[in-house]
């Protein structure tokens, strides 16, 4: 399917591996110009040689932290001058790093999910809305998690900060829609991502055979999905183009759970 991404205008925020490098490649694929942010230029080097080989010959690595507001304005400024002022798609795929029970957390990891988790999407929204208002046409995707739905005693932070971004991308969705600029949620559930992996690792579980990734799930967490494995990052990253898509042309405001199978909620 043509997704109308050709020579579109591209910022995947977490863009250098996972589930963000996954959408990243699924855009260059369907032609759009990628550039890619993180905190490691290394792994953004890598990065952005597997986009050019996807497609996006002039993909760009830019290294940034979203917690800083004044970096991801620099990040932007410098999206600006390459395209012209426009920017068409912007995807957020950073998450908070934050496990622990309640009890267990303290007061600086709290705050560290919720700037990690929500104030690095309200500076990177922020700072490309003037790009994505300036374009013929824009999408945002934002990634929230399942665990909103299903939650877990050892992701109450990572959980709350999730939820507060789910429901600011609802609300952007409402204030963009005069724009007709469409805002939308993509909430992965069990994928077999670096740290799910190496989760399965320290209880002695093979990360990369997905069937006993969610044996282990089922185990641990009592969260199985319908489907019996654990999903790939690159069964996530044709949901996300098809949202930073122009062939989404009525679709805002929703949060797509991509999770094997769960409670509809």
């Amino acid at each position: 399917m043509d997704l109308g991404l050709k020579d579109a205008a591209a910022v995947v925020v977490g863009g250098g591996r996972g589930m963000g490098l996954a959408s990243a490649r699924c855009l260059a694929e369907d032609g759009a110009r990628v550039a890619v942010v993180g905190r490691t230029q290394a792994v953004l080097d890598e990065a952005v040689e597997t986009l050019a080989r996807c497609g996006s010959p002039d993909a760009v690595g830019l290294v940034a932290d979203t917690t800083d507001a004044d970096a991801m304005q620099r990040v932007f400024d410098e999206v600006g001058r390459r395209w012209n002022g426009e920017l068409n798609v912007l995807i957020n795929a950073v998450g908070p790093d934050a496990v622990g029970t309640f009890e267990d957390l303290t007061d600086d990891q709290w705050r560290a999910a919720f700037d990690g988790g929500v104030m690095g999407m309200v500076h990177c929204v922020r700072s490309a809305l003037p790009l994505l208002r300036n374009a013929e046409w824009a999408r945002i995707v934002n990634f929230s998690a399942h665990s909103t739905q299903r939650q877990s005693v050892i992701l109450p932070a990572y959980t709350a900060a999730k939820a507060a971004l789910t429901s600011v991308s609802k609300n952007l969705s409402l204030l963009l829609a005069p724009d007709e600029i469409m805002v939308n949620v993509v909430s992965p559930g069990s994928i077999a991502s670096e740290a799910l992996r190496g989760w399965a690792a320290s209880v002695g579980v093979d990360g990369n055979d997905p069937y006993a990734l969610m044996a282990a799930i089922d185990e641990h967490f009592g969260h199985p999905a319908h489907l019996p494995r654990a999903g790939s990052p690159d069964e996530i990253g044709p949901v996300v183009a098809f949202l930073a898509s122009r062939r989404n042309s009525y679709m805002t405001g929703a949060n797509v759970n991509v999770d094997g199978g769960s409670d509809f909620t």
